[in-house]
């Protein structure tokens, strides 16, 4: 394993719940539809997902954060 320090800025949290397989739909949704009507917009850091006590692989009770990096709209 390698030290990967991640940028500080300013992310988004979801709690994604469902199997990882089933996940297009709700990343559709937060990047196509809700994001574009709030004032923020994509960051170019990386995304990232914390998969905790709840994370059951590709179980449909599993539970992850999915952290999305934003800024103001210029």
């Amino acid at each position: 394993m390698e030290t990967f320090v991640l940028p500080e800025g300013l992310y988004l949290v979801f709690i994604y719940r469902g199997k990882a397989s089933d996940a297009t739909p709700f990343f559709q949704h937060i990047l196509g539809e809700w994001l574009p009507q709030t004032d923020y917009q994509l960051d170019e850091k990386p995304h990232f997902e914390i998969l905790g006590e709840k994370y059951k692989n590709d179980s449909p009770d599993s539970e992850e954060e999915i952290w999305i990096p934003v800024k103001k709209k210029d």
